[in-house]
């Protein structure tokens, strides 16, 4: 039983983890910036 949980433990922390590096590479970045909130602009209006 112990074992169970451990193994659940584990593997909602390599599901957490995941995440984040999913996010960090593929995630929606609107600015392309490190921030993401969308207030730096990153071309130039012609």
């Amino acid at each position: 039983m112990e074992n169970l949980v451990i193994i659940f433990v584990f593997a909602a922390a390599l599901v957490y983890l995941g995440r984040i590096v999913y996010k960090q590479f593929f995630g929606k970045n609107q600015a392309g910036c490190a921030k993401g909130c969308g207030s730096c602009q990153t071309t130039i209006p012609e």
